[in-house]
């Protein structure tokens, strides 16, 4: 089984990152986690953490001379900003913990909730660990399933497709067209004129004080049929990246394939009729079921969709009750975006990258690459003769 935690807050030393189940001889470097990790802190809208930060990963276990071991993987990224929170962030007994505390939770933040469970009088305990600055391990995480992924040929890309209302016009059946618009892109954004307006929006909100959410798209090509299960609820492929997309911070919402305009439409509009070629084998002229049925990959691309609501910290704050006193007040203000859709999709790859490099390993096994690739080789001539 592949699976991975992280650890760390906002302003603590550093987070960390541990993976167990990658097979031995997966090529990975820092070079190679650090691109993505770059690509997480781009986009318009971005607010000053991002000028602070400038996240470069250190592997500290499971890889030698550029190539996975099988032994667990541990990656840690250093928080730069942790020498202006030592003190007060200290894991010791002697931390300052009467500066900087915060006892006014902030609407749409885990800030009230999580105090309450988990019995804290100072919001820093929660909001330090529910920061989106966690994204920065998931992505450390993801990058070590893409690379799996890509060894069999699999291509993961997402874009921006609505910020504030905004919407891209049909970006058009080409995947490798989306990318090479989207990756020249500050919003991720493949229609140049939807980008424009968004960027109005932002620059609009940011003058409010206010926020924007959005809409982006996965895309990912290549994918082998018969990768997830119909046979249990939680080997469903769809279900487990739905509830990997939806623990994304700030994500509100996730569809596949046409997704919620299903409920729109008749059935003769929704599924995608089947035919065969001897060349070709089983194919579909449509893709309305966005490359999984039953919880299984079907040999399309897999087509997903997820919204982030717009972020909850604000510069003009919304009201808000002190826990102390129970008085009144305006919500602290925390540094924060204005929007970070395009940064959210680059943790959606990630976070879907590693559920299909779990489906990978389960359906073909394997302790090492090699020996996973003999196992799909032979599946997929399999799958040719059917």
């Amino acid at each position: 089984m592949l699976r991975y935690l992280t650890a760390g807050e906002s302003h603590g030393p550093a987070l960390t990152t541990i993976i167990e189940g990658l097979p031995s001889g997966i090529p990975l470097t820092e070079e190679y986690i650090n691109t993505q990790l770059a690509r997480r802190q781009g986009g318009y809208g971005r607010g000053g953490r991002m000028q602070i930060e400038k996240d470069t990963v250190v592997i500290s276990a499971g890889i030698r001379g550029g190539l996975t071991t099988g032994s667990p993987v541990c990656l840690v990224i250093e928080n730069r900003d942790w020498f202006n929170w030592s003190e007060i962030m200290s894991p010791g007994t002697g931390a300052s913990l009467d500066e900087r505390v915060v006892t006014k939770p902030r609407p749409g933040h885990a800030d009230l909730a999580g105090s309450i469970k988990y019995n804290h009088r100072d919001i820093r305990n929660v909001l330090e660990r529910a920061s989106a600055r966690e994204t920065a391990a998931r992505v450390a995480a993801g990058a070590t399933g893409r690379v799996l992924a890509e060894q069999f040929g699999i291509r993961i890309i997402s874009h921006v497709i609505m910020i504030g209302g905004v919407s891209t016009a049909p970006a058009g059946p080409n995947p490798e067209e989306i990318f090479q618009k989207a990756s020249r892109s500050e919003l991720l954004c493949a229609d140049p004129a939807a980008e424009e307006k968004m960027k109005e929006k932002i620059d609009q909100a940011k003058k409010e004080g206010d926020s924007l959410g959005g809409i982006f798209e996965l895309i990912i090509t290549g994918l082998p049929p018969g990768l997830g299960s119909h046979a249990q609820y939680d080997r469903k492929l769809d279900g487990r990246l739905a509830q990997a997309i939806m623990s994304i911070q700030a994500i509100k919402g996730v569809e596949i394939g046409i997704g919620f305009a299903a409920a729109r439409v008749p059935g003769s509009q929704v599924h995608d009729e089947l035919f065969y070629d001897p060349e070709r084998g089983y194919y579909r002229e449509t893709n309305r079921a966005g490359g999984l049925e039953g919880g299984i990959t079907n040999g399309e691309p897999l087509i997903l969709r997820a919204v982030m609501k717009p972020i909850p910290t604000l510069y003009k704050p919304l009201r808000s009750v002190d826990m102390l006193t129970r008085e009144p007040y305006e919500a602290s203000v925390e540094r924060s975006d204005v929007c970070a859709v395009p940064a959210a999709a680059v943790v959606g790859e990630a976070v879907a990258a590693f559920e299909i490099a779990g489906s990978l390993i389960e359906k073909f096994g394997g302790d090492s690459l090699a020996e996973m690739k003999r196992n799909y080789d032979g599946y997929m001539e399999y799958v040719k003769q059917v």
